[in-house]
């Protein structure tokens, strides 16, 4: 009987389940977005979640704990300070899974997770230009003396 006992095997030795996760978890730092299978998406969220509260405290034992997960100083740096910003008034629900359909190989489930963004934060998106102002930059002044006479203007002598 399983009771009480998290998490999901993914089909491999305990070594090579936490490699590839800490594998994992590193890289949706470093990229902000990765593809991967499912069950996989929802182990690499539980992970992931854990590392941004960590970021989050702040404090020396807090960096030592994610140096033992996440691979690489500069992640653990970007993650203390870029991250750590960026959701410092957020509780939690960092990461976004989104279903992307089977995959063409052997028809896996993929999913896309990726880190949302908050609603405060201060990255802008662009905005589309409506269709009056696009429109109107688009135009011109006529500049051949035959479309001037076609407008109703004199053409200058």
């Amino acid at each position: 009987m399983r009771h009480r006992v998290a998490g999901r095997k993914l089909n491999r030795t305990t070594s090579h389940r936490m490699a590839m996760l800490r594998n994992m978890v590193t890289s949706l730092i470093v990229h902000e977005r990765i593809r991967t299978t499912d069950a996989k998406a929802k182990e690499v969220r539980r992970l992931a979640e854990k590392m941004i509260t960590l970021g989050k405290r702040g404090d020396l034992h807090a960096r030592r704990q994610a140096l033992a997960v996440v691979r690489g100083r500069q992640v653990v740096r970007k993650l203390f300070d870029e991250l750590a910003d960026r959701y410092r008034e957020v509780q939690g629900g960092y990461t976004r899974i989104m279903k992307l359909g089977p995959r063409r190989g052997d028809g896996a489930m993929v999913s896309l997770v990726e880190l949302v963004q908050p609603q405060g934060s201060k990255k802008k998106t662009a905005k589309r230009k409506g269709k009056k102002e696009a429109s109107a930059k688009t135009k011109k002044a006529p500049s051949t003396p035959q479309a001037q006479e076609a407008k109703g203007k004199s053409a200058p002598a």
